[in-house]
């Protein structure tokens, strides 16, 4: 019988977090829930010969090139024809049952098309990984504050620090680090997006799951260990908020409008500044204890400036 579930994990110059990887997959492999692709995206460090040589029971794919994540993923599918698909980062290790939890949770509501476990980064805490959609009453609500005075609101929308991790729900979208994603649904939408290289691609499938009727379920019960960033860190090194940023001011731009895309920045950028006079103007603190904040503050305008530019930004 053919597992029910086919993990796309995509690898790109990342060889000890990929064996740490598969071999967190493997009980879930033996148990027949899933089978295992790999997709190496041209790594220079060995990685393809580690999954042949260490991982026969992995199927192998190398283009030769770096596709990027959503189009290996796709690459997956087009081999596949398992009900589900599990797109998955290198620098992720699965709990045991985590996958199964997953698995239940989908195929308990058939209105769900992806389900994303809770990510828990390296030093224990769980990573912010579930999000509202990007939209001009979004960043109207943040940059005013109403998440701290608004009862449960920071919550219900998934705001960093606002949100509890340990509560079951359905979001807007979540990090594509490790989702299950329901077949009919990710071939009913067309895959990812190829259009989206890199960051955001996440963002983008949901956007058009949510408009063709398909909502996103975030199951806390399933636990996926997630070393942040590992890839991007080697391609972009300090550069890797920024690029993200990018990204999604690009989607918005693309998905929304460009007016939408500089109204949400606008909105960033003065909130940003708004908030940094206040500390500076109200705050008892003294400098040093302000300093970070205030750096902080300062650099979150200078990112969100990227959505003001002329031309709609781009990863690149």
């Amino acid at each position: 019988m053919r597992p029910p579930i086919a993990i796309a994990v995509v690898s790109w110059n990342t060889r000890d977090l990929l064996r740490a990887c598969l071999d967190s997959l493997k009980p879930d492999v033996d148990g027949g829930l899933a089978s295992v692709w790999v997709v190496d995206n041209g790594s220079r460090d060995g990685s393809p010969d580690l999954v042949e040589r260490e991982f026969g029971w992995a199927h192998l794919l190398a283009p030769g090139a770096n596709l990027g994540f959503g189009p290996a993923v796709n690459l997956v599918a087009e081999h596949t024809d398992a009900p589900w698909i599990a797109p998955s980062n290198a620098d992720v290790e699965a709990e045991p049952g985590a996958l199964g939890a997953m698995l239940a949770a989908g195929e308990g509501d058939p209105r769900v098309a992806a389900v994303a476990p809770r990510l828990v980064m390296p030093d224990g805490r769980t990573q912010h990984s579930v999000h509202p959609f990007p939209t001009l009453p979004l960043g109207l609500a943040f940059n005013l504050g109403l998440q701290r005075v608004v009862p449960g609101l920071g919550d219900r929308l998934c705001l960093e620090g606002y949100w509890n991790p340990a509560r079951p729900r359905s979001v807007d979208w979540a990090h594509g680090a490790f989702l299950l994603v329901r077949r009919r649904a990710f071939d009913g939408v067309g895959g990812f997006d190829p259009g989206q290289w890199l960051y955001a691609e996440d963002l983008d499938l949901a956007w058009r799951l949510a408009a063709a009727g398909w909502t996103v379920r975030y199951e806390p019960v399933a636990v996926v260990r997630h070393a942040v960033g590992a890839a991007a860190a080697q391609a972009f090194a300090d550069d890797r908020d920024a690029k993200h940023v990018a990204a999604a001011y690009a989607w918005i731009a693309r998905r929304q409008g460009v007016a939408a895309a500089r109204g949400y920045a606008a909105l960033n950028v003065g909130g940003a500044i708004g908030r940094w006079l206040a500390l500076a103007i109200l705050s008892p603190l003294g400098p040093e204890r302000l300093r970070p904040r205030r750096e902080r503050l300062r650099r979150d305008a200078s990112l969100h400036r990227a959505g003001l530019r002329r031309r709609p930004p781009s990863w690149t």
